[in-house]
């Protein structure tokens, strides 16, 4: 009669340790670190590592958000696929002095869970134009679109509609205290093992139902942005965009004025490709664009002419090239922090470029000058 009983009980206990075995695996925790400008860079990142954690069924993902806005388009997609994602996503704005502000805001009410950590603020969520103050019709459109877009938001996580309503029209910010005491976030964590402690247990809806999470002592997993990805978010600012731009251009014309260095023209192109993968990723007017190109054709005319009128006009095309450069004429992001060059890069890089051109030119007119001209009278056996 033993023997009968062997194989059921042998089965029951290989189900068992299967069974904790699939608990153990599961108790993984995949975190994305979420720093800067929310843009399409980011929104990939996002994507990717969202996806990732689906494929292996971890308990949670936790996006760790600090960020002064971003761009509407990317902001949006990151928000879908919160919304959509069959694995819990846990916000958590940090570490302390992080902020959630414009885009940020709108990510972290999409959230399963929302934490902050001390010392992090949230909200200032109205709308900016890129490179100044929005028109008062184009302002009022933009500002209700992203009122209701971020009341929608709220009311669907349960948390406090009206106050999200008043960020976005009011531009009012929170506290970490002071927003968990609004129901703006669900709890404050010191750190990362304190939010695992505290989220450990608690039941959220996803996309495909109820999961209650088991989060106490979960291993933690970061992925990571790729290379490419951390090269190309980088460089997706204003200023670095610009310094690109503006030193693949001298190094254009230096390989102009010097033909076979090599050097100089290969960093040049090179530069120049990583300023307009910036600027792809960037709200531009391209109308700035095309007149520091005009300035670059200009500047490299002259170096052959030898004069000084057609860098004039180049200077002029520059510096309103790079004043107009981030003042796009569409109606813009109502997530987006205020993106400018800094006046004070736009006037040292304009002084460079001028010193750097008074020099090539002043070389070029010396070399004309000292050209020596023969007449029959001056070869050699001449009578």
């Amino acid at each position: 009669m033993r023997k009968l009983f062997r194989p059921p009980l042998f089965i029951l206990v290989l189900l068992l340790l299967s069974s904790l075995m699939s608990q153990a695996q599961g108790e993984e925790v995949r975190l994305l670190v979420a720093q800067g400008v929310i843009d399409p860079i980011m929104a990939r990142f996002i994507e990717r590592g969202l996806a990732q954690a689906e494929r292996e069924g971890v308990q949670c993902v936790i996006i760790q958000l600090d960020t002064p806005g971003g761009l509407d388009s990317s902001m949006r997609k990151i928000i879908q696929k919160i919304m959509g994602s069959r694995v819990p996503v846990v916000v958590y704005v940090a570490p302390a002095g992080a902020r959630a502000a414009s885009a940020g805001l709108f990510i972290t009410l999409a959230a399963h869970i929302a934490a902050m950590a001390p010392a992090t603020n949230i909200g200032a969520a109205h709308p900016v134009a890129v490179g100044g103050e929005l028109p008062e019709a184009m302002e009022a459109k933009v500002v209700n679109d992203a009122a209701a877009y971020i009341r929608g938001i709220a009311e669907e996580r349960g948390r406090n509609a009206a106050w999200a309503e008043e960020a976005v029209r009011r531009s009012v910010s929170l506290a970490a205290q002071e927003a968990l005491e609004e129901n703006v976030i669900d709890l404050i964590a010191d750190n990362l093992e304190d939010l695992l402690q505290r989220i450990d247990g608690r039941e959220v809806k996803t996309a495909w139902g109820e999961v209650t999470l088991g989060t106490a002592g979960a291993e933690v997993r970061r992925i990571e942005m790729s290379l490419p990805e951390r090269l190309i978010h980088a460089i997706i600012d204003p200023n670095i965009a610009y310094i690109l731009l503006t030193l693949g251009v001298f190094a254009l014309i230096a390989e102009f004025r010097y033909p076979g260095m090599f050097i100089p023209g290969l960093s040049g192109v090179i530069m120049l490709i990583l300023a307009f993968v910036a600027f792809g990723n960037l709200p531009v007017n391209w109308g700035g664009v095309v007149l520091i190109i005009i300035a670059v054709i200009l500047f490299i005319i002259d170096i052959f002419v030898a004069g000084f009128i057609l860098s004039i006009f180049g200077g002029i095309a520059f510096v309103l090239g790079s004043l107009l450069l981030f003042r796009p004429f569409k109606i813009p992001s109502p997530a987006l922090p205020k993106l400018t060059v800094n006046p004070w890069l736009i006037a040292g890089m304009t002084a460079l470029l001028g010193g750097f051109f008074i020099l090539i030119i002043s070389a070029a007119v010396r070399a004309q000058r000292a050209k020596v001209t023969s007449g029959a009278e001056g070869l050699i056996g001449a009578t």
